[in-house]
């Protein structure tokens, strides 16, 4: 009976928070959206997602594994590892090898990082509490070649790039916190290696086996072998994208054209423009927004930087952007690129799922760092050369 009473005291609060916080979302939302458009608005924006964005990104995950698989049966990770090793062990305090992680995420999407760190070889060069810190480093570079070529596409030249050098610094700020905390909780981190955290004992006989076979079989084999771990890797990510964007888009957007609901995909009940216009103030000051709207974009970026992306042309619309505000979407939206979807991902598949929170509240304070650097920068040039272009 003790026994009983005590689960039931134990349960009870927690069950009642969850309930009045899922009711009352959804209730807000089925109040000022009728119930059946919210419901149909969801299912569609969440059917957009997965069509458009996940597989996207699983794509995405299974060519980015393919070629990192065969960069490091051919000795390109251990070429990164000793030409780079001057720059990221001082900069980032990681093996120069992790350079590989930034590259492949820059020209792809983030839970490239995820699929490169299954490979063991791979995570042979690092220490645990680096390793962990891997997936901080890695998706602060998410979809950068596509988040500058955008904004470049839009009429923007030197605003991108402003904004990419924020991201470096939203990279050091994330990857350096997440170190601090693993270590503080884990110090025999520090000198342990990662590759005991997968069991690898016979990578060695592995890869004498693998160096006797003939070239053709060695680059069908890494390719296949990459491929693989990323359709699993993009399998795993669909459940945070669909969740978390479906949810930010429908507090972020309004009603339809005509000011109605009808429960198409991405219309919702303006509540965070509304919540940031309350402090705008901080906004301004912080990233130099004009309107509270734009804070859409960094709320958007947490789910998916490329369905972010696609406010850009509404903005423009509106008149709500400058080059500032490009500069420091383009920061955020690096470092943000869809974190907390490969974030809990990757340390599900580490091992260390206990220490997401910990991961997310580094990678938001970086994302923040990286995109006030990024407008203070902007602002900077702009008094220092006035005719600056955008």
């Amino acid at each position: 009976m003790e026994r009983i009473i005590s689960t039931v005291r134990t349960h009870i609060p927690s069950g009642l928070t969850c309930l009045v916080v899922v009711f009352g979302l959804f209730g807000y939302l089925g109040y000022v959206m009728g119930t059946s458009h919210m419901m149909k608005t969801l299912m569609a924006t969440a059917h957009d997602l997965l069509i458009n964005t996940c597989f996207f990104l699983m794509a995405v995950c299974v060519v980015t594994g393919a070629i990192g698989s065969l960069f490091m049966e051919f000795g390109v990770v251990t070429l990164l590892e000793k030409l780079l090793r001057p720059l990221m062990k001082p900069v980032f305090r990681m093996p120069g090898v992790a350079s590989l992680g930034a590259v492949m995420t820059f020209l792809s999407d983030n839970p490239a990082i995820i699929t490169l760190s299954r490979d063991k070889r791979f995570a042979a060069y690092f220490k645990k509490f680096q390793f962990i810190s891997l997936t901080n480093f890695g998706t602060a570079f998410g979809m950068g070649l596509l988040v500058i070529v955008f904004m470049i596409g839009q009429g923007f030249i030197i605003s991108p790039l402003i904004g990419f050098i924020g991201a470096i610094v939203g990279c050091i700020t994330s990857t350096r916190m997440m170190q601090g905390f693993v270590i503080r909780a884990y110090p025999n981190y520090r000198n342990e290696d990662a590759i005991n955290t997968y069991g690898h004992e016979n990578s060695d006989n592995e890869e004498k086996k693998a160096s006797t076979d003939s070239m053709f079989t060695r680059i069908l084999n890494s390719l296949l072998d990459g491929g693989k771990s990323g359709v699993e890797v993009g399998v795993a990510i669909i459940p945070g994208v669909l969740i978390i964007s479906s949810l930010v888009m429908m507090l972020t957007f309004g009603a339809g054209a005509d000011g109605t609901y009808d429960g198409s995909a991405y219309q919702g009940v303006e509540l965070l423009p509304l919540l940031a216009g309350k402090i705008n103030v901080v906004f301004q000051y912080l990233f130099g927004f004009e309107d509270p709207h734009l804070v859409g974009f960094p709320i958007t970026t947490l789910g998916a930087v490329g369905a972010a992306l696609g406010l850009i042309p509404r903005y423009l619309s509106e008149g709500w952007i400058d080059g500032n505000a490009i500069a420091v979407f383009t920061a955020i939206g690096m470092c943000w690129s869809g974190f907390l979807s490969t974030h809990t991902a990757m340390l599900d598949s580490l091992g260390y799922r206990h220490l997401t929170s910990k991961a997310i509240i580094s990678h938001t304070v970086g994302g923040l760092v990286g995109a006030v650097f990024a407008h203070w920068l902007y602002v900077l040039l702009t008094v220092i050369f006035p005719a600056m272009p955008n």
